[in-house]
């Protein structure tokens, strides 16, 4: 015994299994718990005196967070083959079947948290308690880390639910809150956290049959038996086509998902286990479950934990916070952070412009409202946090201001010295500046060592990334506070060195240059756009271009040609962005028109005159071709970043291409798209494309030595 599972009886005969692993604050389905739970299972059998069992947790708000993903996630490099994840997946599947054959009855006690391996437990067991609170769910993610549930989650589910409700939960990665999933019959009973032991030691108190529904004779699946009744038939078909048409085939686990189901409702359950095993290991031992499970999992894991902080200095809480500008940036972070409890002073140049700064936060809470995630009483306490102004004193006190005003670099030294004429000089100053230079604008504060950059994304109250910008001068102090500030809101936290676009405008602006530069080509706007989200981009370039304003990416070219003068080389694409703001006077989608149009209540469509301005080719290229353009452009920039000292660490660009901007998951990133495609291999396809299209993808000599020695980001 590894002493993951403390093991008692009761006076009743009830066996009572409290899975508690040390050293950790939730219970995962590591090797050692596993195997402790096995032995348990036959102390169980084995002892007369034992009637059945309860398993629940130790821990205060799960029960089992899932498996431990950290023994997965190197599956891939360690070589483990497709043999050997069905191998594991079958040992695990194992130990849940032989509890649920075992003869003697098992219940569960779920106090919190149960997902993955966790959920797919509680789906062995013969009873199933949930405690009733609102932070308690149930579900099974795996597919949104490149995985399918391998331990049953795909058979049992279907089994007790129908196959189209357990697909709509196990596809989405959907997780159940208790009264959903007491109505769905996914647990038997709801119960307060201290009456949860004793209503599962109720039930095997009543001696009931051990035997798990479809394992008795003659058992037929929710909604009609097997996969060829026509409602059944039509699930599949139709969700294979939907989930063909979301992933287009970039995500290998929603298909193994959809194909495990299917084939385990034709085939008696141990055979379907069986088959999904066969899925889990497929899946495992490949690159785009590495991938997701390294950067969704475990590298952003460590970012919220603040694996970048300085060490050695203390913890730090904003208690009140300045927000300078309230545009949508700043109502924005005003509103993330009012919502984590902390007072914002929301300054503007006008009162109005401050009041419509708060009434942003007051639309959001709306809508919360109307869809039953807040209520009125909480959306008030929110509001009363956030004080419009157009007076600086009020900012006396704040330990952060943020700055969230126009991208002009006076605009933005007056700002600085009004506030630091008035906040304490422990205060840290921060800019949301999304290409300048953090120590150019350092150079307008009296303490450039408080001063960082804290650039937020938007929408902010939805994007989950904060990009931290170390100036030269910047403190480890400022740091870690701006770090400590940015889990208190309940953000993911990058940290990258001081540069012109800094890491993520810098490579984020490279795919919008090189869509309209596929533009003015010739080549079709709609091949640009669908080639985008086949390589399962969020958009297409000309759309996020829209979104963004081609406006502000006309003004920060000017900032930024006017900063570095004659030595400033102008993108690709920038004479369309130039043609559209000086002479269309289409700037983008607040406007009411730029790459498309905006017709009030329809759908957006591309702009008719796209075809006049930028004649389309009678020669397009291949869709493969315009995904790597704008694939290949992003991860070449993030290497330079690399080169040049942005970025310290693989992770961080990994993190924030995909959460920042929306590089595909299935990569990894956009450092780990180069290991997946092999360094040597990336580096001869920009060659190609440098000689093809011009010197933007043209590769550096550090670059072109690091893939000679076949030196990979991620395992150098």
């Amino acid at each position: 015994m590894n002493n993951t599972i403390q093991y008692t009886v009761d006076n009743d005969g009830i066996a009572i299994l409290m899975l508690d692993l040390p050293g950790k604050s939730m219970n995962v389905l590591c090797d050692a718990l596993i195997s402790d739970l096995a032995a348990c299972i036959e102390k169980v059998v084995n002892d007369d005196a034992v009637k059945g069992a309860v398993i629940a947790s130790a821990k205060k708000t799960a029960f089992v967070a899932g498996a431990d993903l950290t023994e997965l996630v190197t599956a891939y490099d360690r070589g483990v083959t497709t043999q050997e994840g069905y191998e594991w997946s079958k040992g695990l599947s194992g130990v849940f079947r032989r509890m649920e054959t075992c003869g003697k009855p098992f219940a569960v006690a779920i106090n919190g948290l149960a997902l993955g391996g966790g959920f797919e437990l509680c789906l062995a067991c013969h009873y199933r308690v949930m405690v009733d609170h609102r932070k308690a769910q149930l579900g099974l993610p795996e597919v949104t880390i490149g995985l399918l549930p391998g331990a049953g989650g795909t058979q049992r589910l279907s089994r007790l639910i129908g196959t189209e409700k357990a697909l709509g939960v196990i596809l989405q990665g959907k997780k159940l809150r208790p009264k959903e999933a007491l109505e769905l019959g996914v647990v038997q009973e709801i119960a307060p956290a201290d009456e949860l032991l004793e209503r599962a030691r109720a039930w095997l108190l009543d001696s009931p049959d051990p035997v798990a529904p479809w394992d008795v004779k003659g058992f037929r699946f929710p909604g009609g038996a097997g996969a060829m009744t026509p409602k059944n038939a039509q699930t599949f078909m139709v969700g294979t086509s939907l989930v063909a048409g979301m992933t287009h085939h970039n995500y290998p686990a929603p298909i193994g998902a959809l194909s495990a189901v299917y084939e385990g409702c034709i085939t008696p359950i141990d055979k379907g286990l069986d088959i999904e095993s066969q899925y889990f290991g497929e899946l495992v031992s490949g690159v785009v479950a590495r991938n997701m499970m390294r950067s969704l999992f475990v590298n952003k894991g460590a970012a919220d934990k603040l694996a970048r902080r300085p060490a050695g200095i203390e913890k730090s809480k904003v208690t009140k916070l300045g927000v300078l500008g309230a545009g949508m940036m700043g109502a924005g972070i005003a509103y993330v952070s009012a919502k984590a409890g902390i007072k914002v002073v929301l300054l503007d140049t006008e009162q109005a412009g401050a009041e419509r700064g708060k009434a942003y936060s007051e639309g959001l809470l709306n809508k919360a409202i109307k869809r039953g995630y807040s209520t009125e009483e909480k959306a008030q306490a929110l509001l009363s946090l956030i004080h419009p102004t157009t007076d600086y004193a009020d900012l006396e006190g704040c330990e952060l201001v943020i700055e969230a005003v126009f991208e002009n670099r006076e605009i933005k030294a007056q700002v600085t010295a009004k506030t630091e004429a008035v906040i304490p000089e422990t205060a840290i100053f921060a800019s949301n500046t999304s290409t300048l230079p953090i120590t150019g604008l350092a150079e307008a504060s009296k303490r450039p060592e408080s001063f960082i950059g804290l650039h937020f994304f938007s929408p902010v109250d939805k994007m989950p990334l904060v990009e931290l910008i170390k100036g030269k001068k910047s403190s480890d102090e400022a740091i870690a506070r701006g770090l400590d500030y940015i889990q208190q809101i309940r953000k993911t936290p990058i940290v990258v060195n001081d540069s012109p676009g800094f890491y993520t405008s810098r490579c984020f602006s490279t795919s919008t240059n090189e869509g309209m530069t596929m533009l003015a080509e010739g080549i079709n706007p709609a091949l640009i756009e669908n080639a985008a989200k086949m390589a399962s981009l969020p958009v297409g370039p000309l759309a996020v271009m829209d979104e963004v304003t081609l406006d502000l990416g006309y003004k920060i070219t000017m900032q930024n040609a006017r900063d570095q003068g004659d030595s400033y080389v102008f993108d690709s694409g920038f004479p369309v962005i130039r043609k559209f703001v000086e002479d269309l006077d289409r700037k983008g989608k607040r406007f009411g028109k730029g790459f498309y149009e905006y017709p009030e209540g329809e759908k957006k469509y591309l702009w008719p005159g796209l075809a006049e301005l930028y004649p389309v080719k009678d020669e397009q290229p291949p869709v493969q071709e315009v995904i790597d353009r704008l694939l290949y452009r992003q991860a070449l920039e993030t290497a330079r970043c690399f080169e040049e000292g942005v970025l310290d660490h693989p992770a961080d660009a990994d993190i924030g291409s995909i959460f920042g901007w929306g590089f595909p998951p299935w990569t990894g990133g956009t450092l780990s798209f180069i290991d997946t495609v092999g360094i040597k291999h990336f580096v001869a396809e920009c060659d190609r494309m440098a000689e093809a299209y011009g010197p933007r993808f043209a590769v550096s000599d550090w670059l072109r030595e690091r893939a000679e020695e076949g030196k990979a980001f991620h395992h150098a």
